[in-house]
């Protein structure tokens, strides 16, 4: 496990992060939704080891990032963290790498201010401005209330299961979300719900990267995230035999993914 031995304190939160130097182009690491630093472990090795300078942290309320008494986690307060953190580090052009909900901030981020990332690379996490259909609204709406119904015991091993596609992915997955209480975590979701905005004519401005695990069946991202790599005109990598934390279901798989993707938008 990485030791994140740095902090930015926030309003309502406390971040922990770390940076691994390297010469190469800074890329910044965005978990996702009741994840923490640890998914990305074997993927910031890769990349250190391929020059990269690596940033990785934990967002507030997750792994070692705390919240203040009474703070609710929201969507525009994880967008400002990501800000705030590349200002407090004066990162130039980093690429940013998020997962799920990471994806989502990420987007959301560049979307608001393209000078802030070199490059965008989104891992199993919907299409923040792709369309929507009737159903899929109505999963959206009907998702937080169904979790609230699930047991607060029983919620991380639905969690994982549905998450991870390998014995070792589900059980890393299941150790972490244990970790978040039940409360944060709903609020968390309906953050990541948030995120969903379809703008038609949207289209992200800056090198676009796509990779999806497989075997992904949470949410729409099966079906967002091939229409958006048509939407762009990218070709989007899907990791086999993976489910959503891909990360953690193949992580050389990946590594290697990210990797072929960081040369081409150096070759761009």
């Amino acid at each position: 496990m990485l030791n994140l031995d740095r902090s930015l304190d926030r309003p309502g939160a406390t971040l922990r992060f770390a940076v691994l130097d390297g010469p190469a182009q800074p890329i910044v690491l965005v978990h996702g939704a009741g994840m923490d630093h640890t998914m990305f472990q074997a993927q910031a090795s890769g990349l250190r080891q391929a020059g990269h300078q690596v940033v990785i942290y934990d967002q507030r309320g997750h792994g070692a990032s705390g919240l203040a008494s009474g703070t609710r986690f929201t969507a525009s307060a994880a967008i400002d963290d990501l800000a705030a953190l590349l200002d407090h580090l004066a990162l130039e052009g980093p690429v940013l790498i998020g997962h799920s909900l990471g994806g989502n901030v990420a987007q959301a981020l560049v979307r608001r201010d393209p000078r802030r990332a070199g490059a965008l690379i989104v891992i199993d996490s919907t299409w923040n401005t792709g369309p929507l259909s009737r159903g899929e609204r109505l999963a959206l709406r009907l998702a937080a209330p169904a979790l609230a119904l699930v047991p607060a015991s029983r919620l991380p091993g639905l969690l994982a299961r549905a998450s991870a596609a390998t014995p070792d992915g589900i059980a890393a997955t299941e150790a972490v979300f244990a970790r978040m209480p039940k409360r944060t975590f709903l609020d968390v979701w309906r953050a990541t719900v948030a995120f969903v905005d379809p703008d038609p004519d949207y289209r992200v401005p800056i090198p676009l990267g796509l990779i999806r695990g497989e075997l992904d069946r949470t949410g729409n991202i099966s079906t967002a995230m091939p229409a958006w790599a048509r939407a762009e005109g990218v070709h989007e990598q899907v990791i086999a035999n993976a489910g959503h934390v891909v990360t953690l279901d193949a992580p050389d798989a990946v590594t290697g993914a990210l990797l072929e993707i960081l040369e081409a938008v150096s070759n761009a």
